[in-house]
């Protein structure tokens, strides 16, 4: 593919570029810049990447840009083979100590829920392009994506959250919450169906006075990949002293990748997670492209790091889960390492 050959161009030159493919699409879209400039997301039209706190919000203008498209056309041998991550007890430890202190603080008061992640080293020199292309036919259902920066890095995923779809003033975004690896059997505990409804009730009472015509679906399973989650769609229309940047910084971040209460939550995670999540359960995607933005909550990503001269050749996969007062430790860092998997099931090491 053309979209593929031009990526890995850009990324020989240090040229930033952004591939992705939508969900149930089979077009792969391509930006890239000619320069290395770095453009902070304020309101521009483009391909924006922001963070989940307190990072640089990057835009691929599309005035600087070139864009292209074209029909997903990729091959390979085998797009179910998993790579074993070694189980790291120290880690595991850590991550069911945070659990139990979110728990506690729960049962206190502090807060109703808290998002928790970690984050999964490899040291290994990945192939992201054979890693994206198992990665576009393994997720066809999920935002598919590689994104380069030389003054940010690579990044890479295939989220199946929408952060906000806007058009014509139509407002839409969905509530996911809770998980369990797929089966033809799924039976939802209590604490997953009260997890997914705080996420709807917290979208609900943050985009209120932004829009009208409120509208959430009923709650139904939605499949992303060797996953299941809890969804509920919501839609309005958009207010007109209302601007779509305004909308958008209301609902980010959602409770589905942080907590509620929004402050105290994001408090504890920034006190307790101990490493920066940077770009992971930030969001990505079009904003006002052809009047039209698209955007998704970066999860089930990777940060991948190839740089021979400071002999830095990793990987760090991120992955988190919802915390409520009826949370178990062990169970939460079981879905953890389920995530994982995901990133797990497409890498190409060299």
């Amino acid at each position: 593919m053309k979209l593929l050959d031009k990526a890995t161009s850009n990324f020989n030159k240090q040229l930033p570029f952004v591939l992705y493919a939508k969900p149930n699409e089979q077009i792969l879209h391509g930006f890239f810049q000619e320069n290395d400039a770095l453009h902070v997301f304020e309101n521009q039209s483009g391909f924006v990447f922001s963070s989940f706190y307190n990072q640089t919000n990057v835009v691929f203008p599309e005035s600087e840009s070139e864009i292209f498209q074209e029909e997903i056309n990729v091959e390979i041998e085998d797009a179910s083979a998993l790579i074993e991550n070694e189980l790291d007890e120290n880690a595991q430890y850590s991550f069911k100590s945070i659990v139990r202190k979110a728990v506690a603080e729960i049962e206190k008061g502090s807060f109703e829920k808290v998002v928790l992640s970690r984050k999964i080293e490899i040291s290994q020199t990945v192939d992201f392009i054979k890693s994206y292309q198992k990665l576009l036919i393994s997720y066809p259902t999920a935002f598919r994506y590689v994104w380069f920066h030389p003054k940010v890095g690579m990044w890479m995923g295939a989220t199946p959250e929408q952060l906000a779809k806007i058009n014509n003033k139509t407002f839409e975004t969905v509530a996911l919450a809770g998980t369990q690896v797929f089966s033809e059997n799924i039976l939802w505990q209590e604490k997953e169906q009260v997890e997914q409804q705080l996420v709807t009730d917290y979208i609900k009472n943050r985009i209120g006075n932004f829009v009208d015509n409120l509208a959430v679906s009923d709650t139904y399973t939605h499949r992303a990949g060797n996953l299941v989650h809890l969804k509920s769609d919501i839609s309005g229309e958009l207010k007109p002293s209302f601007s779509e940047i305004e909308v958008i910084q209301a609902i980010h971040p959602t409770s589905a990748v942080c907590g509620m209460p929004l402050q105290a939550a994001r408090n504890f995670i920034l006190e307790h997670e101990n490493y920066n999540r940077n770009y992971y359960s930030g969001f990505l995607g079009e904003f006002q492209i052809q009047e039209q933005t698209n955007l998704f909550v970066n999860l089930r990503c990777c940060e991948i790091f190839n740089d021979n001269i400071k002999n830095q050749n990793k990987v760090n996969i991120y992955v988190g889960c919802g915390i409520t007062k009826d949370s178990n430790a062990n169970k939460e860092f079981i879905e953890t390492e389920n995530k994982a998997k995901t990133i797990l099931r497409v890498l190409v090491f060299k």
